[in-house]
């Protein structure tokens, strides 16, 4: 290991966090870079992709996904995500990445590694770098520093060529000004819904019900359970052994200022007059001339929060006003000076935001304080106290990890060591019911686990664990009697649906071909007409939702073609939709919002010229997959 890395030292704090590493290894394994003649799975301008990396990067991205889907990924979703190519894809890019590192004469010095690898937070206690735990989180991976420092040296390198091919790029005028106008433009519709549990007379016979369950027994099939043995390891069952230094709460005290400060804060109330970034001047002039109204009654002695429910359009409303406590940074800059400047009990405004008009009441004013070192000295002592208990913890967890590799080895070391195995019942992805506050991650977990092998040590927030699937039930289809009733109402429910869409489908024809128009239509059919009001391309969608495939096709509609040419559906509801308005933005809007726009339009065109780049790096490139390794 390098040697900037042996005698870097941390203190207290341990922050066990794998995912900040696992991304690392999510393109590469933890093999030699020269492979040589292994096993391979693919060669890319000669160099070989070795079993052993595929292995090892396709396991990391299933470890990947787990933490994004959780308890909801299973092997027919790996399959549909088609995870092995995936795997195997990046690993590919990430070799081409290197050789082209390599070709540009790229280099990662020591220092520069030694600088990354103490900057990953998994590696760090109170933001300080801590070799113990660097070796210890390492060697429970069953990695060396070594390799860990082999396959963040690749990671920074790639990195270097990302960064070359995308410095260039940049974002014009007329971008920011396209994207701007696209993003922020408005529609009104008009809409008539039809859903299904308006057609509640339906009705359907047993022998429908029996015909729907055989033709489609795998959509009743009940899921997979464990029961699993496990031991935990609670940080609060060591802290009888832990003493902290007197200096070490001096020292914590004086390296971490921030913890110990309390920023000025406000309690306030509101009444929100509402305008529009895009409202021409007359509108908020008279929204301005409303609030001065109501601020000569506040003044006048009326009740505030009084005066907030009648005359509020914000969503305080319903709670006089009230905003609670908060510090400057916490509310828009406008309303922040004013707030801040205004002495407890104090109306004044309105004052102007993106929002609209706002008066302001202060009910109370916290000014800043600092923790002395001896109001703090407790509670710093318990932290210091709890995190190395948790030290403790991790490594009696590891003491019997270690000397545990079947199930009587698991009861044996618990049984030395004074600690308690306990056994859930069976359960479901969603999660054992025992007292424990991540369920689903514990359940995640045990489902990850061949029958009686003991897990890696899991950290929850309760402490460390130890799994262990004792049996297992497998996903059965049931008997016809059990799930008889949840047959009827999914064949209910689907026959009410297609008489929505029927009756949907209908209405839109009549409107094309008879030159109806809806407001006539809905009257003689007896359906509510309904309108949204104006709405942006990224907004919830009112009385409708947030629905992106709606959102998709009403933005294209034009005055000359105003009607979706087909029904629509959300939530299982379908739509007939027309358009009654379309508002472009004010030009003057741009400004406020320029510099996050070219940010944001900055990254998708540097990932965009990137992976341009690579494409064709890939057409020049020979890359030979084994036949029929992925499919």
């Amino acid at each position: 290991m390098l040697r900037i890395m042996r005698d870097y030292a941390g203190s207290w704090m341990i922050k066990f966090i794998l995912g900040a590493i696992v991304l690392v290894f999510v393109f590469w394994g933890v093999g030699s870079f020269d492979s040589g003649n292994a096993a391979k799975v693919a060669v890319v301008n000669d160099r070989v992709i070795t079993v052993e990396e595929y292995r090892e990067a396709y396991n990391n991205l299933v470890e990947q996904m787990r933490r994004n889907f959780g308890g909801n990924l299973d092997d027919d979703m790996l399959k549909a995500l088609n995870v092995r190519r995936q795997a195997l894809d990046r690993l590919i890019d990430e070799t081409l990445l290197l050789q082209e590192a390599e070709d540009l004469d790229f280099r990662v010095t020591d220092e520069e590694l030694a600088s990354a690898i103490r900057n990953i937070e998994a590696f760090q206690q109170a933001g300080v770098f801590d070799s113990r735990l660097y070796q210890n989180i390492l060697g429970r991976l069953r990695m060396t520093p070594e390799q860990f420092e082999i396959a963040q040296k690749r990671a920074m390198l790639s990195a270097k060529v990302r960064d070359f091919v995308t410095r260039t790029v940049q974002v014009s005028d007329a971008e920011l000004s396209s994207w701007y106008r696209w993003q922020n433009a408005q529609v009104d519709l008009a809409f008539v819904r039809f859903a299904p549990a308006a057609y509640s007379s339906v009705t359907v016979s047993e022998e429908e019900v029996k015909r729907r369950f055989e033709e489609n027994p795998e959509a009743y099939k009940t899921e997979k359970m464990v029961k699993v043995r496990y031991l935990k390891i609670a940080p609060e069952d060591f802290l009888s052994q832990v003493s902290v230094p007197p200096e070490d709460l001096k020292k914590y005290y004086e390296e971490n200022p921030e913890e110990f400060h309390q920023p000025k804060t406000v309690e306030a109330r509101h009444i929100l007059f509402k305008v529009s970034q895009e409202a021409d001047e007359q509108t908020v002039e008279e929204k301005r001339k409303k609030a001065v109204e109501v601020l000569k009654m506040a003044k006048a002695g009326e009740d505030f929060a009084e005066l907030a429910q009648r005359y509020s359009e914000g969503p305080s409303r319903s709670q006089g006003g009230y905003l609670g406590t908060f510090s400057r940074q916490e509310m828009v800059a406008p309303f922040s000076e004013k707030a801040f400047s205004m002495s407890a009990g104090e109306v004044d405004g309105p004052v102007r935001t993106r929002f609209g008009w706002h008066l302001i009441k202060v009910e109370k004013v916290n000014e800043a304080s600092k923790e002395t070192f001896e109001e703090a000295r407790e509670k710093i002592r318990k932290k210091l106290a709890l995190a190395e208990a948790r030290n403790l913890a991790y490594d009696a967890a590891g003491e019997v990890y270690d000397v545990s590799f079947e199930g009587d080895d698991l009861l044996q070391a618990a049984e030395e060591r004074g600690l308690s195995l306990k056994t859930t019942d069976f359960f479901t992805r969603t999660g054992p019911d025992i007292d424990i506050e991540n369920r689903v991650e514990f359940a995640r977990a045990s489902f990850a686990l061949a029958p009686m092998v003991i897990s890696e040590i899991k950290e929850f927030k309760d402490g460390y664990y130890l799994l262990q699937v004792v049996e297992s039930k497998p996903a059965q289809v049931p008997e016809y009697d059990a799930v008889a009733e949840e047959v009827r109402a999914d064949l209910i429910a689907e026959k009410q649906k297609e008489m929505a869409r029927t009756d949907a489908e209908a209405f839109l024809q009549a409107l094309k071909k008879d030159g109806a128009t809806m407001a006539g239509k809905s009257a003689a059919e007896g359906k509510t007409l309904r309108t949204t009001g104006f709405f942006k391309r990224n907004e919830q969608i009112p009385q409708i939702g947030y629905t992106p495939e709606i959102a998709q096709a009403v933005f294209l509609l034009t005055e000359d073609a105003p009607l979706v040419p087909e029904v629509l559906e959300a939530n299982n509801v379908h739509y007939v939709i027309r358009l009654q308005a379309r508002k472009e933005p004010s030009p003057e809007g741009l400004e406020a919002e320029k510099d996050d726009i070219a940010r944001r339009l900055l990254q998708q065109k540097r990932q965009e010229a990137f992976q341009q780049w690579l494409s064709d790096v890939k057409t020049r490139s020979k890359i030979e997959i084994e036949e029929g390794f992925v499919e």
